[in-house]
């Protein structure tokens, strides 16, 4: 008894995985959402210590301040915007802002953590950080990186 095995020609199999690779792309985002929006100009602004917060944002903060946070508030003429990135297992660590800028339909801003470089003394107490960034009133979504 013989038995046949049936092949397909070789651009079928080529065709099969540019198909899958195609859909894979497209199922998993394949880097979409990943570029920065356009910018229309920089904002100015000023880092605001936790002293000369108002207190309502003090307390929104310190609820928050254990895992990491994104939020913004507004008072009468500034918008305040806050990143926190959770609990730190010691100190020595920053915060800087990388972007602040405005977009044709919002406020983008990406910042990083920057931790205890070799040889800093930190302690073993966890910490908190957190930024704080004050700039001018607008009224548009804020974007965070």
């Amino acid at each position: 008894m013989k038995t046949s095995v049936k092949t397909f020609p070789k651009w079928t199999y080529l065709f099969l995985v540019a198909i899958l690779s195609f859909l894979l792309c497209a199922l998993s985002g394949c880097g979409a959402g990943n570029e920065k929006p356009a910018k229309l100009r920089d904002l100015d602004f000023t880092i605001v210590s936790e002293e000369l917060l108002p207190e309502e944002l003090k307390a929104l903060i310190e609820e928050r301040k254990t895992g990491e946070f994104k939020i913004t508030y507004t008072d009468t003429d500034a918008l305040y915007i806050c990143v926190g990135y959770g609990e730190q297992s010691t100190g020595g660590y920053s915060i800087a802002v990388d972007d602040l800028y405005l977009t044709e339909d919002s406020i983008y801003i990406g910042t990083s953590l920057l931790g205890p470089s070799a040889g800093d003394t930190t302690g073993s107490a966890p910490s908190y950080p957190f930024l704080v960034v004050k700039t001018e009133l607008l009224d548009k979504t804020v974007i965070f990186d």
